[in-house]
């Protein structure tokens, strides 16, 4: 491995008509909405379920598991981090138990407003809950899915396990590599 260093990717800001928005309810758990982040102009848009864990208790910024596995990864699998653009089915982190189906639902509409905006060439949807939600599916699962392009909503997509899963079970790591690998090939051909 190498002695890639992950870090902070910068936060794209919320649109201000978003910023206070109220329609999923999760606003309650005080958590701050995150619209994205990294390269807003990458063709790659990278999903997962939520934003996580992005200060600790004295509020300063830190690179969460997710974040730093998602990064070490991508990059054994050759894409820099300025190839990486995440964003996330719930804007915001829930930290008690809300009415998933519906929050996921209502917040599908933020989502489908990027992707008119920002019209990726490829996806990579990391997770179950994010496969779930963005297939319309709620029987996608990762491990049918995975290895393969499927086109999802007119977007060329593929999925992979969360990278969360990647650090619970470490055996995962290659199979989250080879997945990475088929993004980072697929991306080879857009530049060429």
């Amino acid at each position: 491995m190498s002695n890639f260093c992950p870090k902070m990717l910068t936060e794209e800001p919320t649109p201000d008509h978003l910023v206070d928005c109220q329609e999923c309810g999760l606003y309650k758990h005080g958590t701050r909405m995150v619209w994205g982040e990294g390269n807003s102009k990458t063709p790659i848009m990278i999903i997962l379920d939520n934003p996580g864990a992005r200060e600790n208790s004295e509020g300063e910024s830190f690179i969460c598991g997710t974040r730093q596995t998602l990064h070490e990864v991508a990059n054994e699998a050759g894409l820099k981090i300025d190839d990486l653009y995440v964003t996330f089915i719930l804007k915001r982190k829930p930290v008690r138990a809300y009415d998933k189906e519906l929050v996921r639902r209502i917040c599908m509409g933020h989502l489908e407003e990027q992707l008119k905006e920002k019209k990726p060439q490829l996806i990579l949807c990391l997770g179950n809950v994010a496969v779930q939600s963005f297939f319309q599916n709620p029987e996608a699962e990762v491990k049918t899915l995975r290895g393969s392009w499927h086109n999802v909503r007119g977007f060329p997509t593929t999925v992979a396990y969360h990278p969360l899963a990647i650090r619970r079970r470490p055996n995962l790591r290659a199979l989250f590599l080879e997945d990475l690998t088929l993004v980072a090939e697929r991306f080879q051909h857009l530049n060429l």
